[in-house]
């Protein structure tokens, strides 16, 4: 309205619009009072200030060790005898009817048995595989989930279920979610930021992406070597005070424009300029990692050479080195009150050679993510830090035989029943949550799906799973979709 129009109401205009201002006022408050409206999104001015949690938390940050390519439950965390009994031979045909494999000819499928070995580890004696000695040693503080369930059984679907709640692309990843609704305690770093190793997943930035969420809420991808953000540092010749002014004038333009459009991509694009200037101190601390003593270093096993192996899953060279350093960096920017990071590593896509390259990915992985935890530990953070292993889903109890290849030395995909394990952040350690069958191929017992899972997750931060909502083309979405209940078996 501009000045004109408003000296020209007449008092019939202004009690008809002011009377209809008050009611929407009112209704507005009614609704909020019975919880029928969705959260109120962020102040524009810092869309990343810290927000209340709807009641008492118990995980202020999270670590999210996401293995892409399905690891082999059956390998790892689930044992199966009674499938080392039956290997070789063939399933029912009613069992595969209405199945569907990725590779897996159903005509010639048979059983295959894990050659690993588990025992029973800490007080809580929770089995683990050979290949995991380390990660054993930390059984008394993990909840191992043994009947973790999906939709999807192809990669790119796979993961973006797993950390958006649903197998579509343009939605917010977990991470993204959580900084929505609680923001970001840090002031010079992302409030999610994301670590990685290997040779690169199908789900690429998918995965943590903000999606329909403003763009300050997605992952920042931090590099290994160099600046962990391209082109975070200043060019020769320019200077501190010449980039204060600048950045002051770029920011006062924003302003401007964003008093006249109220578009929040504005008000992250400013928080995003402000956040880059701040990191130009505190990222390059944060990625040296020299004044950390030689027993950490030892202990994460910063400085292992690979052993030799012939695939090209694994990533190539320096793969221990570089998941070691990114688990020791993950404790670093929780220290520093990051809110979310993610770990990735691919891939565990054994479709052939699972004995050599799963040993290969498993010693990559189990002495870094066991001093992670005891890491945390010690230093007092891991009550309220969250730790997760998971992936997109699990591998089959039949050997894979696709054509042209003349043995079973490896899995496919499956959806049907898998493994992921959480530790800290209020969950209630040394326990087994759920069974599969006596062959692995379906759950026989306390079924978690994954939107149980997530909704878990937000549970532990906090957050109501139903509550924690976004409105986007006429329609509140959240993390958990339409379905999801809390696991409260996990909590403590």
């Amino acid at each position: 309205m501009n000045q004109h129009e408003f000296v020209s109401l007449t008092r019939r205009d202004f009690l008809t619009s002011t009377a209809s201002g008050l009611g929407a006022l009112a209704l507005t408050s009614l609704m909020n009072a019975d919880e029928l409206l969705a959260d109120p999104a962020p102040p524009a001015s810092n869309p990343l200030a810290p927000r209340p949690s709807h009641f008492a938390p118990k995980a202020r940050a999270c670590i999210f060790i996401f293995m892409e390519g399905a690891p082999s439950q059956i390998d790892l965390f689930d044992p199966k005898p009674k499938l080392s009994e039956l290997d070789g031979e063939k399933l029912p045909d009613s069992m595969l009817d209405k199945v569907r494999f990725a590779f897996i000819q159903k005509e010639s499928a048979v059983l295959m048995g894990s050659r690993r070995t588990f025992r029973p580890h800490g007080q809580c004696g929770t089995e683990f595989s050979d290949l995991l000695p380390h990660i054993g040693t930390c059984a008394d503080d993990i909840a191992l989930i043994r009947s973790m369930h999906t939709d999807q059984f192809n990669h790119h679907p796979g993961q973006l279920m797993m950390n958006c709640g649903a197998p579509r692309f343009g939605l917010p990843t977990m991470g993204a979610w959580i900084n929505y609704g609680l923001g970001s305690v840090c002031q010079n770093l992302p409030g999610y930021v994301v670590l990685s190793a290997g040779r690169g997943g199908s789900g690429g930035t998918s995965l943590w992406s903000s999606g329909f969420l403003p763009s300050n809420y997605q992952g920042v991808l931090f590099r290994s070597k160099g600046d962990p953000v391209l082109n975070l540092g200043n060019p020769p010749g320019f200077t501190k005070e010449m980039q204060h002014y600048g950045l002051g004038t770029i920011n006062d333009l924003n302003r401007l424009r964003q008093n006249i459009v109220g578009d929040p991509e504005i008000a992250s694009r400013i928080a995003s300029y402000e956040l880059a200037f701040r990191m130009q101190m505190s990222a390059p601390e944060l990625m040296d990692i020299s004044g950390e003593s030689a027993a950490t270093l030892e202990a994460y096993g910063v400085n292992r050479d690979d052993p030799p192996i012939k695939a090209d899953r694994a990533g190539g060279p320096g793969q221990f080195r570089a998941f070691a350093r990114n688990c020791l960096l993950a404790r670093r920017l929780v220290e520093r009150g990051v809110r979310f990071i993610n770990v990735f590593h691919a891939s565990w896509d054994h479709h052939s050679n699972l004995d050599s390259e799963l040993t290969f990915n498993a010693g990559m992985a189990d002495q870094p993510i066991a001093a992670l935890i005891k890491d945390l530990k010690q230093r007092g953070l891991l009550d309220s830090t969250l730790v997760i292993w998971g992936s997109e889903f699990g591998r089959t109890p039949l050997g894979e035989n696709r054509k042209g290849r003349e043995a079973n030395t490896g899995r496919d995909h499956h959806p049907f029943a898998f493994s992921t394990w959480m530790a800290g952040g209020g969950v209630r350690p040394g326990q087994v949550i759920g069974e599969t069958d006596e062959i692995g191929w379906n759950v026989a017992k306390d079924p978690v799906h994954i939107n149980d899972f997530h909704a878990t997750i937000l549970k532990l931060f906090g957050l109501e799973h139903t509550r924690l909502t976004h409105r986007f083309q006429g329609r509140d979405f959240r993390l958990t979709d339409v379905a999801g209940k809390v696991v409260d078996q996990l909590l403590a």
